[in-house]
């Protein structure tokens, strides 16, 4: 049984050791009240809660304290508001009554097992139209004044898409989400509050009577890689540990793709692609997902996988097969491999389902962007804060220089010089040549990708056009926020005054799972009967971010951070207020209160 003493070679200082000055409070014969596995967002939120309610928490993660916060902080720090102020700002006139709507059409529920989804989906609407803004702010997170337009679903009023644009972004990206929950985390710590173990690998739930009652595993090698460096796997010694509570926060299966293609829908999206990016480093591998169901645990909607079709090769890789999503305008033509222009409404950034199901049908795995450089320089952004280095560091010269610069972001300039699938050219006979050279199978006609172009480009020399995209793009420069960052100007694309040109080949690209371990309203993980499992809670995307798939088929964006903000909350509130009820009834701290959980 793992002490966390000195002689542990897990605890290295630089790697994941405890800081605390107070020395290993656990190691003194005081458990904790709960062990959260998984260092990422969620985890570090339910302990924020529980620490806040004067519980003491250990936390284990197998990877090293370089990457505390997980996932998250390489996002882009998108969070979903409803009727927010920067959106009333900005004249967006939004209602919770709304976004019901539009979270229900894009979620399309349609199984029994979706009961406790439905249910989550109500409460994180509930709360994305409430607490969830002041409940950041009180912690000291600030948003920019722009609110982007994701998923914009393109066709029907009763189909999947954001009706007005939601997407608020944190001033700080992702590793500002992260802060605001790891400084009190970590304050925490110094007090003797929480106890960090990490390169502690869990390989099993530990069961009594029914109820999960502690963790087991492996203790790994010391790692000092950086964050999202692939670290080593090394085994060096069993630890056992137990408490009242364990929740579970370990994330998805993004760069698993032996899981991803075992769940891919092939009946709704097509055949599993030959290649696929990883937008996750490699520890994402979802092996918690099986322990927790070797345990007991429903595990539902595997199947809702969530992948993005605008991925590029990172020309600096941070872990292996690393991809960057391109968060496109509305004005780049979209061509599958074999230079056929998609049909409406597969556009930049509107249905991304739609348009990765319309990819796959062709046979092929990859498709084209074309466009030119006026429209790269507005419209083309990079997801990822690493890819947003001015609004990571919160630096407001250099956000207000590159908003009103003529020349396209430093990190697209350095894709379109380093990128492996840019093509940058003078003439659409270089352009045609420089696709071609980067096919993965068929090839492009020059003359025929032209007249598409061409097609296309007759349709902007007027204001009124029957050209569905060019449609979209006058829609989304009816919007403010568009206007003055996303959205340029209808123009020719072969207009040699907007040039050069510029081709770059998409892959998809792997990312969030919408599926995972059921869970009621307090996270309580739920076994195949319905009932909860006494000790065990999860949160985060291990729970398809609340109740095993809250987002349906489809998500909004904005909702993945959030999701994880959400159900952390839950679950380490309910754990903190299990945990008090444990210890003035004065049962064992192992006890299996139940809570609600039954289906209904």
């Amino acid at each position: 049984m793992s002490s966390f003493d000195s002689t542990d070679p897990s605890r290295s200082p630089g790697d994941g050791g405890n800081s605390s000055a107070m020395g290993d409070p656990f190691a003194q014969g005081r458990s904790p009240d709960a062990i959260i596995v998984g260092a990422g967002l969620a985890g570090l939120v339910a302990a924020h809660e529980l620490t806040q309610a004067g519980k003491r928490v250990l936390i284990l993660d197998q990877e090293n304290r370089a990457n505390l916060g997980g996932q998250a902080f390489w996002s882009l720090g998108g969070l979903f508001l409803i009727d927010s102020p920067e959106q009333r700002r900005l004249r967006i006139h939004d209602s919770l009554e709304l976004a019901k709507d539009d979270w229900a059409t894009s979620a399309g529920f349609d199984r029994d097992e979706d009961h406790w989804p439905r249910k989550w989906a109500e409460a994180y609407l509930e709360f994305a139209a409430g607490e969830k803004r002041r409940y950041l702010r009180d912690l000291g997170l600030r948003l920019t004044p722009i609110v982007g337009w994701a998923e914009r679903g393109g066709s029907g009023a009763g189909e999947h898409g954001n009706s007005v644009p939601r997407f608020h972004l944190t001033w700080g990206t992702g590793p500002e989400v992260v802060r605001v929950f790891r400084e009190p985390v970590e304050t925490a710590e110094a007090a003797g509050l929480v106890e960090f173990a990490f390169r502690h690998r869990v390989d099993e739930l530990i069961t009594a009577g029914g109820a999960v009652v502690g963790v087991r595993g492996r203790t790994l090698a010391p790692s000092h890689t950086a964050r999202g460096v692939e670290s080593n796997r090394d085994e060096l010694a069993d630890f056992e540990l137990r408490a009242p509570a364990v929740i579970v926060t370990t994330g998805g299966i993004g760069h698993n793709f032996e899981l991803m293609k075992k769940y891919w829908p092939v009946d709704r999206l097509g055949e599993f692609p030959d290649t696929m990016l990883a937008g996750v480093p490699a520890h994402v591998d979802g092996r918690m997902l099986q322990i927790a169901e070797d345990a007991g645990a429903s595990l539902i909607n595997r199947d809702r996988i969530w992948a993005y079709t605008e991925g590029i090769e990172n020309w600096n890789p941070i872990w292996p097969g690393h991809g960057i999503r391109i968060i496109p305008g509305p004005s780049s033509m979209w061509f599958d491999a074999e230079g056929n222009r998609f049909p409406a409404p597969n556009y930049p950034g509107f249905d991304t389902n739609r348009t990765m199901r319309t990819i796959l049908e062709t046979g092929h795995d990859y498709s084209w962007f074309v466009l030119n450089e006026s429209i790269i320089r507005k419209e083309f952004a990079l997801s990822g804060s690493e890819q947003n280095p001015d609004l990571t560091e919160k630096d407001i010269r250099i956000t207000l220089d590159r908003v009103r610069s003529s020349d396209a972001p430093g990190p697209i300039e350095a894709f379109k010089k380093y990128g492996s699938d840019f093509v940058v050219a003078e003439t659409t006979e270089e352009l045609v040549a420089g696709m071609n050279e980067r096919s993965r199978g068929p090839v492009i006609d020059h003359d025929h990708l032209v007249e598409q172009i061409r097609q296309r480009d007759r349709q902007t020399e007027h204001a009124f056009s029957k050209d569905a995209q060019v449609q979209a793009i006058h829609n989304a420069r009816s919007y403010l926020g568009d206007k003055i960052v996303r959205a340029v100007k209808p123009h020719k694309i072969l207009d040699s005054t907007h040039g050069p040109l510029i081709a770059v080949r998409l892959s998809l690209l792997s990312r969030k799972t919408l599926g995972g371990l059921e869970t009621n309203l307090d996270g309580q993980v739920l076994a195949g009967s319905g009932e909860t499992i006494p000790g065990l809670y999860a949160a985060g995307e291990v729970t398809g971010f609340g109740g095993g798939g809250m987002h349906g088929y489809n998500a909004l964006e904005g909702t993945f951070l959030g999701g994880c903000i959400f159900s952390g909350l839950r679950a380490g509130r309910a754990a903190a207020e299990q945990a008090g009820r444990a210890v003035t009834s004065g049962r064992p701290e192992s006890g299996s209160a139940q809570g609600e959980g039954a289906h209904s």
